[in-house]
């Protein structure tokens, strides 16, 4: 998912083009308003989001989705005709107006099926590709095999583990000596056939992906694995459990949380951060010496490390990007305490929100010292680490900021932040927000 984000943004925002170009171009005296602009583009987004129309996932082609896009000609048919009974009278006879739509579906339908090509294209020459390996052998593992062999589907298979010895030229060891393999060889998807393997091993292996930043899924048989984010895919008519997905493993609902950072950064920074960083520089340089921003190494989506940026509200210090601010902390200014208690320290981040090395919502980034502190230490730490950090979170809003002083701490804001993974919606970003906001203004004795 991660090296194709922009497929998607930039397939619905090619369709948009066709759709506003066309109608400008055939018919202007009826299309060139406000209204009709608005209508037919938020018509579009909300038959394409209804009909989850775009391609999510990686065995998805042209004729799968063909129902889907019959669907839709039809659907946005009845809207983009239905318009004229609110314009008539219009200068365009009905046959000209069909015409204008049929041109429209064939643009679309043309733009559809050079995307899949040069898409299939692009995995062919694997110039994009994951690497696979299967652990265990049984029947499903030749079905799972010739999915893998298909360059359109974007596979890189490296082999497979199984404590059963062989000669095949894809066998690669034993079960034990996957573990290593697959730190060592970049393994991005780990498939285990659950037949052949134990309980103990099952649960390893989940221990490893959920640590680790590996995808795993499972094949399963009768053994009793239960998750709470547990879905299920069919590989042609293999039944594959996915352990740890998420409404935004759809890349459609990471285009709708993206337009809303977007959209959202930009009102907090044009509205109120145009105002209140003179203020806050003035105010600084009157309390101590020092820049305006403080800027730091962290860990975001997939461990990435970006500069995040936040009002400074210490003295300069050798342990800034080693020690975590304490309560009655000395190297806190006078400015600062009031920054931190307010929250107002946290508000340079919506920069990084706008370059997209944040979201609004989503798990606290963390120092890189204490990343690899808490992932050695805490249970499933690194799965938080699927999402781009936020500004805010559901941990946050559930009590647990500011200091970690128990380990219960940590403990407790990594389940918050795996639940919010399993449970998106930007509903639910929404109702944080507010929360964060409402908090704001509610005395918090841990805040400093």
């Amino acid at each position: 998912m991660k090296k194709s984000f922009f497929v998607i943004p930039l397939s619905f925002i090619a369709h948009i083009l066709i759709i506003n170009i066309t109608l400008y171009v055939l018919t202007p005296q009826t299309y060139f308003n406000i209204y009709s602009i608005l209508y037919y583009n938020i018509s579009w987004f909300c038959i394409t989001y209804a009909l989850d129309f775009y391609p999510t996932a990686r065995r998805e082609n042209f004729s799968i989705n063909l129902k889907n896009f019959i669907t839709l000609f039809l659907l946005f048919g009845l809207i983009y005709f239905s318009s004229f009974v609110f314009l008539a009278p219009y200068p365009y006879s009905a046959q000209y107006l069909l015409m204008v739509f049929l041109t429209i579906c064939a643009l679309l339908t043309i733009f559809r099926i050079l995307f899949y090509w040069s898409r299939d294209l692009v995995r062919r020459k694997q110039y994009v590709s994951t690497r696979a390996v299967v652990i265990g052998r049984d029947k499903n593992l030749k079905k799972i095999r010739r999915i893998f062999d298909i360059p359109e589907y974007g596979y890189r298979y490296m082999g497979y583990f199984d404590n059963s010895a062989s000669s095949s030229p894809t066998y690669l060891g034993s079960i034990e000596n996957s573990y290593n393999y697959i730190f060592e060889n970049n393994v991005e998807e780990v498939y285990c056939l659950a037949s052949r393997l134990s309980k103990d091993e099952i649960k390893h292996l989940m221990n490893i992906a959920d640590n680790s930043l590996k995808r795993i899924k499972i094949i399963p048989d009768n053994k009793e694995l239960f998750s709470r984010a547990m879905s299920i895919e069919l590989y042609d008519s293999v039944p594959v459990l996915n352990l740890r997905a998420s409404p935004l493993d759809l890349e459609y609902s990471n285009l709708l949380k993206r337009i809303f950072d977007i959209i959202f950064s930009s009102f907090a920074i044009i509205f109120v951060l145009s105002w209140l960083v003179p203020i806050i520089f003035i105010l600084m340089k009157l309390d101590s010496k020092g820049p305006l921003f403080f800027k730091q190494k962290r860990h975001g989506v997939n461990k990435n490390t970006f500069w995040c940026y936040k009002f400074r509200s210490m003295a300069k210090n050798e342990d800034s990007d080693t020690k975590m601010a304490t309560k009655n902390d000395m190297r806190i200014t006078k400015l600062g305490r009031i920054l931190r208690k307010t929250s107002i320290d946290e508000l340079p981040q919506f920069f990084n929100v706008l370059k997209g090395d944040m979201s609004i919502v989503g798990p606290r980034p963390h120092m890189e010292v204490h990343t690899k502190q808490y992932e050695a230490s805490v249970e499933k730490y690194l799965v938080r680490h699927f999402l781009k950090p936020g500004i805010t979170g559901l941990a946050q809003v559930k009590g647990y900021r500011g200091e970690i002083i128990h380990k219960s701490d940590i403990i407790n804001r990594v389940r918050y932040d795996i639940f919010y993974m399993e449970k998106w919606s930007i509903l639910l970003d929404i109702q944080i927000i507010i929360r964060t906001v409402t908090n704001i203004f509610v005395a918090d004795k841990n805040a400093y």
